[in-house]
């Protein structure tokens, strides 16, 4: 397993502190920048990015809450069960409803530059994944730098929340990556990921979203009970092949 070592990303509010995982042989890779979901940056992350980074990549996972301290902002259990949920989201939503959508593209101007800039990350296009909430900010990010951003993947995301109006807004509009988007059953339903497909067509954005069978909000996240080994390996299946396809890897 590939060791992660902890950074200080300077923005306009302060230093984000942030964690990478990247191949030690002395190579460059391509970069992706990785969002949290809302339970933030844990173990879980810490082992998703290793994962992500032996296929070849430099992984960025920031601390989007870094406003308001460094991670583990608040205290969270090993496993996040449905019963201590509700306590730990109570303390999570005023953070969250913080993180304006201005605040959103400034972090993600000062993450994306830091992340071309480091010495073991290659020249050309890098990606953007993100789970839950962090699904959204990696469309915000993806939508704000087109050219730069080549893939972009949501997981378990709330990219529909504003409809087809608010999303043509807000999320299409310039976007140039190849966009993967994976929902859960209890998230979308068949007819709301029509609707949603419908609207990336007409954007002219390439695309696969979906469904992912059998899941519940979070399908991707080990330390939940939402947990689902097999949307985790759809997840990468899904994940590697795109940015195989849309990076230059090595």
């Amino acid at each position: 397993m590939l060791p992660t070592k902890t950074l200080l990303i300077p923005t306009e509010d302060g230093r984000a502190d942030a964690f990478a995982a990247h191949p030690d042989d002395g190579e460059r890779h391509p970069g992706v920048l990785m969002y949290p979901d809302g339970f933030g940056v844990r173990p879980v992350l810490r082992e998703m990015a290793r994962e992500l980074a032996g296929h070849g990549y430099y992984v960025l996972v920031p601390n989007i809450f870094y406003r308001h301290g460094p991670a583990p902002v608040i205290e969270l259990p090993e496993h996040i069960g449905e019963e201590v949920r509700p306590a730990i989201f109570d303390r999570l939503m005023p953070m969250i409803e913080a993180h304006s959508t201005e605040r959103v593209l400034s972090d993600a101007d000062a993450y994306l530059r830091f992340l071309t800039a480091r010495s073991e990350v290659g020249a050309g296009p890098v990606a953007v994944t993100g789970y839950c909430i962090g699904g959204l900010l990696a469309m915000r990010t993806a939508a704000a730098h087109p050219g730069q951003v080549a893939a972009v993947a949501g997981f378990h995301g709330p990219v529909a929340v504003d409809g087809p109006e608010g999303l043509h807004r807000r999320l299409l509009s310039g976007l140039t990556a190849e966009v993967h988007l994976a929902h859960a059953e209890t998230d979308l339903t068949p007819e709301a990921l029509a609707e949603l497909n419908r609207a990336l067509d007409a954007a002219g954005v390439a695309h696969t979203s979906e469904i992912y069978p059998g899941t519940v909000h979070g399908f991707t996240m080990s330390d939940t009970d939402a947990f689902s080994p097999s949307a985790l390996q759809r997840h990468w299946d899904r994940l590697l092949p795109l940015l195989g396809r849309t990076l230059a890897n090595g």
